[in-house]
């Protein structure tokens, strides 16, 4: 089996859950307990906190920990706008291509009465800043940005973006959760004041993430109850994803460059390969992307057929987020670049980590194309096409 679904969820590493398991059944206290079992448990949490803070350049009592990624952008978001709207800034800026995690957030916000500008991703998916320039005004209360997106892989100008926001006096939040472990960043030099991310993108456990709140920031509990996380995350900690987080994180940190050239060469070659394959189109940049992010169209097949039938040949993909899988709408992201509804149908996200081989992406490169051409062959689309009936949208 080749597992090529990477932005959906990782493999736990052995680091990870040799890590975890202690807190199981040994040091398996509460942490806000006074004695001596808590006490361990308190200094593990601690400790996770450290490490994942120096990884991402602040300190320890910036980090918070969630239930991952989607509660982390919830916080952030409702926490910056409810800042804003007490001085009288009901406006947030984001892009059309984000997380549903984010949008639908600010779909929430909309309809309390705050106004909502998405910037334009333009047909290579990044955002550019002269745009983000125009559309900042005097009660602009937030700017939200992700790092790099989770369908098409593309990096967004982050640190640029920062200092615009910097500049004007703006928080500035992005969404990292594709982007931590896999590219190398820091809050500071980035200068992010809010950063969301998720252990199981970088092959820790699923439910556990991080809230990084620059010193300063006014969060708004999305949680009541205990005093956990300074007052601003009730519940008692879940210590093993913690301490398996930090592990994972820890040793991506450590590998990542030499992670990103492996991945890097093998995602050029499978754009190489499948680009070969007639009326087939790159989504997004080709070289501002995410390592391991290859998202194409194929011209009139449907993406749901082709990923069934690459399971069949022992491949896993997807045709997008796996948050919007059962959906039966095309991707907003490919909808968002310029893509039409019947290309959008028919797209192949293939997400791939170090424990992908160069023997994995010639498989990959082989197989797509009978599959394509097998689809084809049953698509009456296609056979318009192919007689002239109708003009190819993919040249």
């Amino acid at each position: 089996m080749i597992y090529a679904d990477n932005a959906a969820t990782t493999k736990m590493s052995k680091t990870a859950i040799n890590a975890m398991l202690p807190y199981f059944d040994t040091i398996y206290g509460n942490p806000s307990s006074l004695h001596t079992v808590g006490q361990e448990a308190a200094e593990a949490l601690l400790s996770s906190r450290k490490a994942i803070a120096e990884i991402l350049g602040c300190n320890a009592n910036e980090i918070y920990f969630t239930s991952g990624g989607s509660e982390a952008d919830n916080q952030a978001i409702i926490s910056a706008a409810l800042s804003g709207e007490r001085k009288g800034k009901k406006h947030i800026i984001s892009t059309a291509i984000e997380h549903h995690a984010v949008l639908h957030t600010l779909n929430k916000l909309e309809k309390q009465g705050f106004e909502i500008t998405l910037l334009d991703a333009h047909d290579d998916g990044i955002v550019r800043t002269e745009d983000l320039i125009q559309a900042i005004r005097p009660d602009t209360a937030l700017v939200t940005v992700m790092y790099a997106n989770n369908e098409i892989g593309t990096i967004q100008p982050i640190r640029e973006i920062g200092a615009i926001c910097r500049e004007k006096g703006i928080p500035f939040h992005t969404d990292a959760v594709q982007a931590v472990g896999h590219i190398d960043i820091d809050v500071q030099r980035d200068n992010i004041d809010m950063l969301s991310l998720s252990a199981h993108k970088f092959h820790g456990p699923k439910g556990i993430g991080v809230l990084y709140a620059k010193r300063g920031t006014v969060l708004t509990n999305l949680i009541e109850g205990g005093a956990q996380e300074r007052g601003k995350r009730a519940g008692t900690e879940n210590i093993p994803a913690i301490v398996a987080m930090s592990a994972a994180l820890k040793e991506a940190a450590e590998h990542i460059e030499e992670n990103a050239a492996k991945l890097t060469a093998m995602r050029d070659r499978l754009i190489e390969g499948l680009l070969q394959i007639p009326h087939t189109i790159l989504n997004g940049d080709h070289s501002k992307r995410l390592p391991g992010n290859v998202n194409v169209c194929f011209e009139a097949i449907e993406g749901e057929s082709l990923l069934l039938l690459l399971s069949e040949k022992g491949i896993c993909a997807s045709s997008g987020s796996a948050c919007t899988s059962g959906s039966l709408d095309p991707s907003h992201v490919l909808l968002a670049i310029g893509r039409p509804h019947e290309i959008a149908h028919g797209s192949l996200r293939l997400s791939l980590s170090e424990e992908n081989t160069p023997e994995d992406i010639e498989y990959i490169i082989k197989t797509v194309p009978e599959l394509v051409e097998y689809l084809r062959n049953m698509s009456p689309i296609w056979n318009d096409l192919q007689k002239g009936e109708k003009n190819y949208v993919i040249q």
